[in-house]
């Protein structure tokens, strides 16, 4: 998956990935359609930031949670 390219395919990989390593509990919460490719350097930086961590503390993910909603479409 070349990530470099916007397109819906990438936004859903990257939300899903986000997802499953963040373990988000209400996975309706966090939905790819919820995301346009508008905001796509501002996911894929949040992305490849989660993806680096192994571990993230309750406030580190509040704000990650925050973060997305700031992004999803208005």
């Amino acid at each position: 998956m070349n990530l470099a390219e916007k397109s819906v395919e990438n936004v859903e990989f990257m939300i899903e990935q986000i997802k499953e390593k963040l373990k988000v509990l209400n996975l309706g919460a966090i939905k790819p359609s919820h995301f346009d490719e508008d905001m796509y350097e501002e996911l894929k930086e949040i992305y490849e930031m989660v993806l680096k961590k192994k571990s993230f503390s309750p406030n580190e993910m509040q704000a990650l949670v925050e973060e997305l909603g700031n992004l999803r479409k208005k």
